[in-house]
């Protein structure tokens, strides 16, 4: 056999690949890659921040600074009512006016044993001239001779206040005894203490109302204001498919926001003020100013109880908000609504 030429054997050879080629299976091709999808994340209707969210948010401040301030108060008056209320209702005071010829100790050791005779009654404690005129020195000075003074003396008579004893009786028995005794049982004192934390409450629950109720009216007229500025925001936004539920989401979130800063603010800065009189008061206790505040208000403490009714102000107003703000725009909503349903009312023209 003869030798093939080279160009012959070249062309034979690529025939010959080429069969092969067709004869081998072919290989599915790979869709080509699609590229990924970016969903560009949507822009709240609102701006986070602006002038009148700034505005509402310092009304929202001072207006849970107010609520957090009167609500430790009546915290603070109770407590130190309640206090008061004890004290006295677990003593009585026997008073023995001095006479001539009366021997003052022999009649206050008396008085002593027979108000101890009584069911209800525990201890007797008799006030010696020494603790007389110290009860006596902020009116009278230091120095003071009672000898020399008509003063009356004192038996402190501890009782039971779960079993108290018979006043009316125990005042008639030391009557007849020792004349000159007259039995104090401060029942005077203390309802008129518990009237006093009775109108303090009242008082106090009345500030809040008036405060809630103002807070309501600001945030309503601010929602309002919002929506009246991206009123064709919403308008686009409810007519191409948007729920109410979702616009009004927007403005809660916003709204949110706003009365969680501002009521927090408020809130601390109430509570540091509590902090700061009571740190006051403990550093100047035995001074004039101490002891006129402490006459006045008691002591500047409201305990864990106050702290923990500051927190909840703080919740409340911003539930309070964040619900004011959604039904005022799901009502205004359902103006948008009847308006575009009615053609006169949207021309203008008044319905008939």
């Amino acid at each position: 056999m003869n030798e093939l030429s080279r160009p012959e054997a070249a062309r034979a050879a690529k025939n010959k690949k080429r069969a092969t080629e067709q004869q081998a299976p072919q290989q599915p091709q790979q869709p080509p890659r699609r590229a990924e999808m970016r969903v560009r994340p949507t822009a709240p209707i609102l701006p986070p921040s602006n002038i009148q969210g700034n505005a509402l948010m310092v009304v929202i401040a001072i207006m849970a600074f107010l609520a957090c301030l009167t609500l430790g108060a009546v915290s603070m008056v109770r407590a130190t009512a309640a206090s008061w209320q004890s004290q006295i209702s677990r003593e009585i005071t026997i008073q023995i006016k001095p006479e001539e010829g009366l021997d003052m100790d022999a009649a206050l050791k008396k008085a002593r044993d027979l108000a101890l005779t009584f069911v209800g009654t525990r201890e007797g404690t008799i006030m010696d001239d020494g603790a007389t005129a110290r009860l006596l020195e902020p009116w009278l000075g230091a120095g003071l001779n009672l000898d020399d003074l008509p003063v009356p003396r004192l038996v402190i008579i501890t009782i039971d206040e779960q079993n108290p004893p018979d006043f009316a009786a125990m005042r008639d028995f030391l009557k007849t005894e020792i004349p000159q005794a007259f039995l104090d049982d401060h029942r005077t004192w203390v309802d008129r203490l518990v009237s006093m934390a009775h109108t303090t409450v009242l008082i106090g629950t009345g500030i809040l109302v008036l405060v809630f109720t103002a807070m309501i009216l600001t945030v309503i007229f601010a929602t309002r204001g919002a929506l009246s500025g991206n009123r064709h925001i919403v308008e686009v936004l409810h007519f191409v498919g948007a729920e109410s539920s979702f616009v009004a989401s927007e403005f809660q979130k916003h709204f949110l926001k706003i009365s969680i800063k501002g009521s927090a603010a408020g809130g601390a800065l109430a509570a540091a003020l509590f902090a700061l009189a009571n740190i006051w008061q403990t550093n100047s206790l035995a001074t004039p100013e101490s002891d006129q505040a402490m006459a006045l208000f008691g002591t500047f403490t409201i305990g864990i109880t106050g702290y923990a009714g500051i927190f909840a102000t703080m919740i409340v107003i911003a539930l309070l908000t964040t619900l004011t703000a959604r039904f005022t725009v799901m009502r205004t909503i359902d103006e948008i609504d009847l308006i575009r349903s009615d053609p006169a009312r949207s021309d203008g023209l008044p319905a008939s």
